[in-house]
């Protein structure tokens, strides 16, 4: 029987990071979804169905903090990434929300992918 493949939302308002970040997961084989802004991330949240959250930090409208508490109201057992350009502070912040994991930009794949790993499993 094969595995079922996780399926991982992606929330990120710079391009660049959320196509890299996506093509990476896919390459690993995980079935991705993607929101450009902290209140789409929400919407799709929603829908439910996923295994994990990886999310920008700092975003227009909703910030990945707002983000990760949502979440954690509604569903603490859904592990999240936060990811941030910004230094410690928003790192402290997205930590003090249970957010799993604080990475910094740029975001190395090889660390996102054992943490990945690691949370999934």
């Amino acid at each position: 029987m094969e595995k079922k493949k996780e399926t991982i939302l992606v929330i990120e308002d710079d391009l660049d990071v959320l196509s890299m970040i996506i093509k990476h997961l896919e390459y690993l084989g995980y079935n991705v979804r993607s929101a450009k802004d902290g209140m789409e991330g929400l919407k799709q949240l929603e829908r439910g169905g996923y295994d994990l959250v990886i999310t920008d930090i700092v975003m227009p409208y909703v910030s990945g903090v707002g983000v990760v508490t949502a979440l954690k109201t509604k569903n603490a057992a859904i592990p999240v990434i936060a990811i941030t350009g910004y230094g410690k502070e928003p790192e402290a912040v997205a930590l003090e929300k249970k957010a799993d994991v604080v990475l910094s930009k740029p975001v190395r794949m090889g660390v996102l992918k054992e943490h990945i790993t690691r949370l999934l499993h």
